[in-house]
């Protein structure tokens, strides 16, 4: 019997040479018993992503994964619409606790489903007799950071039919007005007072004529009231509108599966936002597709809990929260700052984190940076190998003698109860990926989608721990690609234009049947204008390379550009002010800010160290940029460079930085 003992850090190297030998020594079953792993026969459970989809005769391909070849509109039978889905929660939970929030250093506070159930109906009582339609043609705004009030006035719109459409901070003034007036919304629900005074700034002048009422979460002073009366907007508090409704009670009116739920406007990377419109059978549709490709795996159940800080305004939020409601499981939001994260979820103790790549890199990078001697990163990188190996055979977990010496703390960091990590929105190193997978002991999932397909239509195969990809297709939709001959992208080459069929896509253009037309083919395929490559069943992003080389300390951001005519890719690169100079000093080089983003040497030394991380992550030669240009002025949305939610505009960078482009082709060949 061997006892496992507590060692310091200067003795762990030896430590792990000695259990490293001592299991090379022993028998497969020894090994097995010692460190409780599961027989391989029960493996056999796992898909591998290589079998996940099938081809049909039109060359499109769609999930193994399903109950035959009809793609998948619903999971359960009594929940086809949002509505239903939550009140299936509500019956599932038997009223337990829903919706959690936090004041500074204090414990989550609880509304349980039965509160929260009535105060939407209490809500939307309110709004009808504030001259709302219980109807589909009833625009409801809401303008407002993650918080219970949210999911209540959300619920409150779907109790009566209404539809929802988001308002968010980085749309801009100019988008938010767009929208208003686009939507003819005579009704938002805010959850600040300033929030409040945006909004009558536009009504003051006269942009936007058909705003009436304001709803407000939080308290506000007397004198908004008065300021709204004079230009003609009622401003009420969200308590005394469900106070009206209460006494004013309507029974629901609930939507069918085909009626609008959400108007969800993307910010686009040119001309005005566009209102994708969902329906209740949309979102059902998508997220059952994750059901059924977990189903065997990872169920979700009621004891789950999800915390929440990513944007309720966009859809791939919102997909994962439906999925906790419809098993009467609970969200915690977040207090609302993002430095506080952490100390959220050591409070809240999720088992359902979503996040994105970006905040993942953040993890992985703050971990490597705690290990600050040689020995700490070679003893961490070891643990981690020794753990990617199961991870490679199928086996998460968290109770190894690997997690006890090393991933422990790292996972008490996010409470110690994650089990599922989804990741989206955009590609994710397959490094961090892999390490993390071992690291947080738990299952982490990442897909591939757009609004425009309610979020998802690509997943993880359970099973498939490698990284790199997207996985295969939701058994909810068909992915196709089409050849894109301006480009140089040919499906014979199983490479193209991304295009998605199935009950999760969107409908159209709120209003705009010409862009309507360009993202809908008259087949009812969704043109992304994403280009992908088929895997053996999987798909990879272009932007992955960005993704892995802004891990390199002195880069801020960057952009990786190929021309399809060129035989390597070459990038713009937008040094960190505050990192930079001492990261060059390290290297002997002085100097002010713009006089290193010009210094020759040391761009071959920041080039050096993107093709470093490039070759740790997997990158092949031909996805390694060969040149860079240094740039000084940062991409921002008021230099036209990035949208409103701080995404690459592409055409524009191509087109800023052509001289630039130009320059280093002709330099490089």
């Amino acid at each position: 019997m061997l006892t496992f003992f507590l060692v310091s850090g200067g003795s762990l190297w030896l430590f792990a040479e000695f259990i490293l030998s001592l299991l090379e020594k022993m028998q497969t079953q020894e090994i097995l018993r010692l460190l409780r792993l599961p027989e391989l026969g029960d493996l056999g459970q796992f898909v591998r992503s290589l079998s996940a989809t099938t081809l049909d005769s039109g060359g499109a391909r769609r999930s193994v994964i399903g109950d035959g070849p009809q793609l998948l509109t619903h999971y359960y039978d009594d929940a086809r619409t949002m509505y239903q889905v939550f009140r299936r929660g509500l019956s599932i939970s038997g009223n337990g606790p829903c919706l959690g929030f936090r004041k500074p250093k204090q414990p989550y506070q609880w509304l349980s489903y039965q509160e929260v159930a009535d105060r939407a109906e209490f809500l939307g009582s309110g709004l009808l007799q504030h001259n709302c339609k219980p109807s589909t043609d009833q625009f409801i705004g809401v303008f407002a950071q993650n918080r219970p009030e949210w999911i209540i006035a959300e619920l409150a719109c779907y109790t009566y039919s209404m539809v929802v459409v988001p308002l968010y901070d980085t749309l801009g003034p100019g988008a938010i007005r767009y929208i208003i007036r686009t939507a003819d919304i005579s009704t938002v629900v805010v959850d600040k007072p300033q929030k409040a005074v945006l909004l009558l700034e536009h009504v003051e002048r006269k942009e936007t004529p058909g705003l009436k009422l304001i709803i407000i979460m939080e308290p506000f002073e007397e004198a908004l009231k008065d300021r709204g009366q004079e230009c003609g907007v009622v401003i009420k508090s969200m308590q005394a509108v469900e106070e009206c409704g209460q006494q004013n009670h309507q029974a629901p009116v609930p939507p069918k599966p085909s009626d609008l739920s959400i108007v969800c406007f993307t910010s686009g990377t040119t001309g005005n936002p566009k209102g994708a419109m969902l329906t209740h059978g949309n979102v059902v549709a998508d997220f059952s597709g994750f059901l059924k490709v977990t189903e065997k795996v990872i169920f979700p159940r009621q004891d789950d809990v999800l915390i929440s800080f990513l944007p309720l305004a966009h859809m791939f939020e919102r997909v994962i929260q439906s999925v906790v409601y419809c098993h009467g499981g609970r969200v915690g939001f977040f207090q609302g700052d993002i430095r506080l994260l952490s100390d959220d979820m050591k409070a809240l103790r999720p088992t359902i984190f979503p996040v994105v790549p970006r905040l993942l890199n953040r993890m992985y990078d703050k971990i490597f940076s705690q290990a600050d001697t040689p020995l700490k990163r070679w003893l961490l990188e070891f643990a981690a190998k020794r753990k990617q190996a199961e991870v490679r055979s199928g086996i998460i977990r968290n109770d190894s003698i690997w997690d006890e010496l090393f991933f422990n703390k790292i996972q008490a960091s996010l409470g110690g109860c994650v089990r599922m990590i989804v990741t989206g929105a955009a590609p994710a190193s397959p490094t961090v990926l892999g390490f993390l997978r071992a690291a947080l002991g738990c299952q982490v999932y990442e897909g591939y989608g757009q609004t425009e397909c309610t979020a998802g239509c690509t997943f993880t195969t359970p099973g498939d721990w490698t990284s790199g990809h997207v996985g295969a297709p939701l058994p909810c939709n068909h992915i196709k690609l089409i050849d894109v001959e301006e480009l140089n992208y040919w499906t014979s080459k199983g490479e193209g234009e991304i295009c998605v069929r199935g009950p999760n896509v969107f409908k159209g253009y709120l209003k705009d049947p010409d862009r309507t037309k360009e993202a809908l083919d008259s087949d009812g395929w969704l043109h992304t204008g994403d280009i992908g490559k088929w895997l053996p069943g999987e798909y990879v992003a272009p932007e992955k390379i960005e993704n892995i080389y802004i891990r390199s300390e002195p880069v801020a951001q960057i952009y990786v550009h190929g021309d399809s005519l060129k035989a390597f890719l070459v990038g713009i690169v937008v040094p960190d002010p505050e990192v930079m100079p001492s990261w060059a000093q390290k290297r002997g080089i002085e100097g002010s800010y713009a006089e290193l983003c010009a210094n020759k040497e040391l761009k071959k030394a920041i080039l050096e160290d993107m093709v470093r991380l490039g070759k740790q992550s997997g990158l092949h030669s031909f996805e390694q940029v060969k040149a860079i240009h240094i740039h000084s002025d940062m991409f921002s949305v008021q230099n036209g460079l990035l949208t409103p939610t701080l995404k690459a505009k592409r055409p524009e960078l191509r087109e800023y930085f052509k001289k630039q482009i130009e320059e280093l082709y002709s330099i490089s060949m």
